[in-house]
Order: C-alpha cells, then sequence, then structure tokens
C-alpha cells in the first residue's frame, strides 16, 4: 500500500477568490429500556419509516425535544430556480458543540428551520450533517462520476446544497460533512471487487447479510474522497469519516473473509493509511479531516477486530470522535454494574483515557466525543442524563463535543441558553440526580467504589456477553461497546 507523507494544510486560493467574489457581489442567491431506538450511533443509515413521531421513547425527553417529522418538506418545492452561489464561507467556532443532523431533517425547510432556531437559542454552534449514510446514497445530486455511474445519486434528500449552505452561513452555524465509508451497498453492487470477498468466491457478507467495502481498496479511498472534495469545494470546513474500520463480524464469519491488497499487513495499516492519504488529497483546500471511532478505544490496547486502535490514528486527523455512549458499555465497565446509570462517570473516565493516551504521542489530533441523547436502557435520559456527559467532558477540559440522536431531536433543557443557565441545571451522578455544584462529591463516592477498575490497565477486564468481534475470541473487553450493528445483541448498535 502507498505510504502518503502528511502535509501541514494550507489555505486554498481557489477557494479565498470564491469567496472574495461573493463579498464583492457576485453571489445573487440566498442561498434502545427502551427498545424503540434499536440503532444509536452517528454510523446508522436514519430510516424515516423507523422515526415515528408519537414514539416518545425514540427522542430521549420528548417534553423538552426538538420534534420532527419524517418526510422532508422538500428545498426544491419552492426553488425553482437554483441559487448562483456555489461556494459559502464558514469560520470555525472557538469550541464546536454539535448536533447530528440526518439527511431527511437536512433536506427540508421545517426541520431546519427549527433545529438553526434550536442552535439561536442555545450554546450549539454546529451540525454534522449526512453527505453519504450507510444506505450508500449520496444525500444531494453529486457530480463525482462514480456516484452517478453506480447509482448513488438516486436517492437525493438535499435537493439543494447551497440553500442548506446559505441557511447555516446566514446563522453562524458550523457545518461538518458525515461521510460513510465501508457500510455502502450501493457501491458494492455496482462494483464489487471494491468489496470484502469470499473465500468461496464472490462477495462476502457478515452473519446479517451485510456487504462491506474493503479498507484495504484505494479504489475506496478515492471514491471517498471524490466526494469529500466536492463538498468542501462548496464550503464545508470538515470532513468526519465514519465506518472508517473493518467488519465487526464473529470470528466464524471473519473466516470466509479475504481483503485483497491486504498482503499480510495488519488492519490498522489500512485504517491509518487511509486516514492519513485523506488527510494529505484534502489538504491543498484547507479542510479539517476527522474520524468517529469506537469509544473502546480510548481504553482498549489491542485492536479489537476493526483496525482502530487510538495510538494508530489519533496523530493522523485533526480531531477524533470516540463513540462514549454510556448505554453501550458493558456491566463492570469501569467498575460499574450498570454503566447507564452513570452517565458522568463513563464519559469521564473514558475520555480521561483518552487525554492520556494522546499526550504521549506527538502530533496528536484533539478529542471531541459523541454523547448520548437517546434513551436505550433505564433510566430515562432526559436532561439531567445529556448534561452530565457534557458535564464530564468540560471536567476534563474537553470543551467540544456532538450529541447524537437518530431522528436529530434534541433534549433543549440539557442545554446552556445562549444567556447563560438561569438555575442551576441537574445531573446524574453516582446514580443520582443532583445539581451540577454536588457532581464531585458524589463522583469521588462513586470512584471509591470502583478503584480497582482505576488501576487496572485500560481494557483489561472479562468480556461482556455477545460483544462479538474479534478473530480470536469473538469478544470485546469490558470496557467496549455492545456488538455493533445487530439489532438486538447485548446493548444496541453502535459503530
Amino acid at each position: 500500500m502507498k505510504r502518503l507523507p502528511v502535509e501541514p494544510k494550507v489555505a486554498v486560493p481557489s477557494l479565498l477568490i470564491a469567496f472574495l467574489a461573493v463579498a464583492c457581489g457576485d453571489a445573487n442567491g440566498m442561498p434502545e429500556g427502551s427498545a424503540a431506538v434499536d440503532a444509536p450511533a452517528p454510523e446508522e443509515a436514519f430510516d424515516p419509516a423507523a422515526d415515528p413521531e408519537t414514539d416518545e421513547s425514540s427522542a430521549g425527553s420528548v417534553g423538552n425535544a426538538v420534534a420532527a417529522t419524517d418526510a422532508p418538506d422538500s428545498v426544491s418545492e419552492a426553488d425553482s430556480t437554483p441559487p448562483q452561489r456555489t461556494f459559502f464561507f464558514f469560520t470555525r467556532p472557538d469550541h464546536v458543540r454539535g448536533l447530528y443532523v440526518n439527511s431527511w431533517s437536512a433536506g427540508s425547510r421545517r426541520r431546519m428551520a427549527a433545529l438553526i432556531d434550536l442552535a439561536q437559542r442555545t450554546e450549539i454552534n454546529t451540525f454534522v450533517i449526512d453527505i453519504k449514510d450507510a444506505s450508500g446514497y449520496v444525500s444531494h445530486p453529486s457530480k463525482v462520476p462514480l456516484a452517478q455511474e453506480t447509482g448513488a445519486t438516486g436517492d437525493i434528500r438535499i435537493p439543494s446544497m447551497p440553500w442548506l449552505l446559505g441557511q447555516l452561513e446566514a446563522a453562524g452555524i458550523y457545518p461538518v460533512a458525515r461521510i460513510v465509508i465501508v457500510k455502502d451497498p450501493v457501491l458494492a453492487a455496482a462494483r464489487p471487487e471494491l468489496a470484502v470477498q469470499d473465500t468461496a468466491g464472490g462477495v462476502w457478507t457478515d452473519n446479517n447479510g451485510v456487504v462491506w467495502l474493503n479498507p484495504f481498496n484505494e479504489g475506496v479511498w478515492e471514491y471517498h474522497v471524490d466526494l469529500a472534495r466536492e463538498v468542501a469545494e462548496m464550503g464545508f470546513p470538515e470532513i468526519q469519516w465514519d465506518y472508517v474500520r473493518f467488519p465487526d463480524a464473529p470470528a466464524s464469519a471473519l473466516g470466509r473473509a479475504h481483503f485483497p491488497g491486504r498482503n499480510g499487513q495488519p488492519r490498522t495499516t489500512a485504517i491509518r493509511e487511509f486516514l492519513a492519504y485523506s488527510r494529505d488529497a484534502l489538504a491543498d483546500l484547507g479542510v479539517d479531516v476527522t474520524a468517529d471511532v469506537f469509544g473502546v478505544t480510548t481504553s482498549a490496547t489491542r485492536d479489537v477486530g476493526i483496525g482502530q486502535v487510538w495510538e494508530s490514528f489519533i496523530d493522523v486527523v485533526d480531531v477524533a470522535l470516540p463513540m462514549v455512549y454510556p448505554s453501550h458499555y458493558w456491566e463492570g465497565s469501569y467498575g460499574f454494574d450498570d454503566p447507564n446509570a452513570h452517565p458522568y462517570e463513563i464519559v469521564r473516565k473514558a475520555l480521561r483515557d483518552a487525554l492520556q493516551r494522546s499526550a504521549e504521542l506527538e502530533g496528536a489530533g484533539a478529542t471531541r466525543p459523541w454523547l448520548q441523547d437517546f434513551t436505550l436502557g433505564p433510566p430515562r435520559y432526559e436532561a439531567p442524563e445529556v448534561r452530565a456527559q457534557i458535564q464530564a467532558a468540560h471536567d476534563l477540559g474537553i470543551l467540544e463535543w456532538v450529541l447524537w440522536n437518530p431522528g436529530s431531536r434534541y433534549t433543549e433543557d440539557a442545554l446552556e441558553p445562549a444567556e447563560g443557565f438561569a438555575v442551576e441545571p441537574l445531573v446524574r451522578v453516582g446514580n443520582q440526580v443532583v445539581p451540577v455544584s454536588r457532581r464531585f462529591e458524589l463522583f469521588d463516592t462513586t470512584t471509591v467504589l470502583a478503584q480497582p477498575d482505576e488501576e487496572s490497565a485500560p481494557g483489561d477486564g472479562e468480556p461482556g456477553p455477545d460483544s462479538g468481534g474479534t478473530p480470536a475470541t469473538d469478544t470485546l473487553p469490558a470496557t467496549g461497546v455492545a456488538r455493533p450493528d445487530t439489532v438486538g445483541a447485548g446493548r444496541g448498535r453502535s459503530r
């Protein structure tokens, strides 16, 4: 495999010229216990049919959440003339505080208006927007040749990207382009040579019948970088890779999997070299390159079968986003019998591990966690549970985070109002809901109870049941997440 150097990013002269042209008037266009959430992870493709308005369990704290309907009121319904602008300018906030926005929401005037209004009332300043999700479809009318040839433009959910970017630019909201890599049934069907191969012949599928792209195949790299360049040239200042990993299937299934181009290299090599390649290939555009990773990577010291080890990727990304959802940690993780009931403690301990490991590596990127704003098992996640995770990050000096809800509905009472909190917020610490000023008192208590785990090496411990996914053991360590992408397995899906 080619090994490309990671060059320092430079400003893009062509983008600067485009911005100056706009500024000078050359632009006239305006711009899961709840089992209802079976796939609460940024890696998941959003299915509007699985996002019922009346299902309160899927929205976290419904009384305080931003509701949104499923069918997008397409921007194309009102726009007969496309906007003339082709580039939009965004300034990175001092601290990214974001929300995941699925492609259906991003293509809807009404839903975007509600989400922008929420951002303007609160501390939110960033939207992570699906450019290509796990369905394989590109959300906008892409001009990338391979996207058109394979039919990836056959389900457009954001009819006018210029309209969307214009709205975000006007509102001062920083957009992040989320692009799913190896979960792509559209590309795999059209170009089966890009997929993982079966030793018996043909394309390999996991035990759920899912096809995976081959992370060792440089054609996979090039296609996704082409998609990233397209949206970066429109003005997206950050590209966020998701599903940048290997299949998490059991050893019994992986025994049939063949990865052409591997040539005896470890899985971590493919992930590292793709991330390095993508950052180098996009350097002339001046964009940040970031990656979503399993929450277990902050604590596990070995490859758990997916090719993600903290030290192998953290210095070739600008930001790593570990998915430290408390509901996805097994019983006994960090010494807690019920991790989901300890959102403050789990997030704080997981992120502490990440910071400690990054501190030992020159050139390490920043850490920005994905946090949980959905309910998957008791207790129900409402404002205290969501705010506890945010506070845990802040208490470690991590002032950036993104909330995940598959339906893009969020708990407003967990967010700091634009004018600041008028009343001291409540948080769940020590499995109690208390004023935030009491968090250290209760955290100290639970830390004492969990002391044996505090002293153990990251990743030590017995594996959780059905946690699935290394070729050697079919298990993840106790600090890990539930078996990913498997409905009903353990605690639900993760990436």
